[in-house]
C-alpha cells in the first residue's frame, strides 16, 4: 500500500486470516465497520495476539476529522504494519487509506481517488472527500452529494443485509 510497508488495507479477514495477519508481522488492526458485531468477532484479532483499534464508520460515509488524525496517529505509532479494513476493503477503507497516502506525501488527492477506484467503487460521498484531501482541512460532502450517494448507493447497502 504505502512506499514504508506501513499500511495495507483490505477486506475484514477471517479469525485464520487474523492468524495470518499476526504470522507475517503485523502488530495493529484498524477496523472501521460500524456494523453490529458479536463481542466473539471482536475478539478475533486480540486472539491472534494483535491490538485492535475501533473507528466506526457507517458504509458509504466518510470519517470525521477526529477519525482521520486518531487513524494517523495509530499508524505512525504502531511497533509494526497495521492493517485496515471495514467489511469489504473498499469505500471506508479506501477513504481513510486516501487520507493517509496524501498527508503523508505518497500521492495527490487525485491519484489516490484512482488508486481507490481500481479496487472498487466507493460512494459519490466519500470520492468527494477523499479528492479534498491535501493542504488544509478535508471537506465533508455538502448536503446534496451526501443525498444522491446515500440514495444510488442505498440497493447495495440493503443487499448487504442478507
Amino acid at each position: 500500500m504505502d512506499a514504508e510497508g506501513r499500511l495495507r488495507r483490505g477486506g475484514a479477514p477471517s479469525p485464520d486470516g487474523y492468524q495470518e495477519l499476526a504470522r507475517l508481522g503485523f502488530t495493529t488492526v484498524v477496523d472501521l465497520r460500524a456494523e453490529d458485531l458479536t463481542a466473539a468477532r471482536l475478539a478475533e484479532p486480540r486472539r491472534a495476539g494483535l491490538t485492535v483499534v475501533r473507528l466506526p464508520i457507517r458504509d458509504g460515509q466518510t470519517p470525521t476529522p477526529l477519525q482521520v488524525q486518531q487513524f494517523l496517529s495509530v499508524v505512525g505509532s504502531a511497533g509494526g504494519p497495521v492493517f485496515v479494513h471495514c467489511g469489504a476493503g473498499v469505500g471506508r477503507t479506501g477513504t481513510m487509506a486516501a487520507a493517509y497516502l496524501v498527508r503523508t506525501g505518497e500521492e495527490t488527492p487525485t491519484r489516490a481517488v484512482r488508486r481507490n477506484l481500481a479496487v472498487g467503487p466507493p460512494s459519490i460521498e466519500q470520492i468527494y472527500y477523499a479528492l479534498s484531501l491535501g493542504p488544509g482541512r478535508p471537506e465533508q460532502p455538502p448536503f446534496p452529494v451526501v443525498a444522491v450517494s446515500r440514495l444510488v448507493d442505498a440497493p447495495r447497502r440493503m443487499l448487504s443485509w442478507f
